[in-house]
């Protein structure tokens, strides 16, 4: 790739390849439903969103199993809100794809919520996002194996 073609690739923003189309719940939706959105729709995470659309947590299937299923709650009573993850890592939609590379490395996530200024979700950009528009395969692929391992990905020397 010439160099003018790995800048532009370097100032890709997150609007550009972040999913738009995301399927959400809210604080009062119960495990049993939220699990079956999971299953539906063949994702591993599900984004919690108040009445206006503003992200105020994470639900991934993982959650669901750990948090609730082996602690014995009923996942018909319980709520989202009850065992969400609450503590979010985002980027806006104007922010560089390589920004939120950087973050999901730092924090050891998949996936980034993309939210505007307000905190209202606009999308999500996974790995495999990442990885479709990134030149360097290899670059992205050992980020997702540190991620996986948990390895400290940017304390690299």
């Amino acid at each position: 790739m010439t160099e003018i073609g790995t800048t532009a690739k370097n100032r890709l923003k997150c609007r550009r390849i972040m999913a738009a189309n995301v399927t959400m719940a809210t604080r009062e939706s119960t495990l049993k439903d939220a699990a079956a959105i999971l299953r539906d729709g063949d994702i591993g995470i599900l984004p919690i969103v108040d009445g206006e659309g503003r992200l105020v947590g994470l639900l991934t299937d993982r959650d669901i199993v750990v948090r609730a299923v082996a602690d014995g709650l009923d996942i018909t009573s319980t709520t989202v809100g009850d065992i969400m993850t609450e503590e979010l890592f985002t980027a806006g939609p104007d922010d560089f794809v390589f920004e939120a590379l950087r973050t999901m490395g730092e924090k050891q996530v998949r996936r980034i919520p993309i939210v505007d200024e307000d905190g209202v979700l606009r999308g999500i950009v996974s790995m495999a996002d990442i990885a479709l528009e990134m030149e360097d395969e290899k670059e992205v692929a050992e980020t997702l194996e540190e991620i996986s391992s948990g390895a400290a990905f940017w304390n690299k020397n």
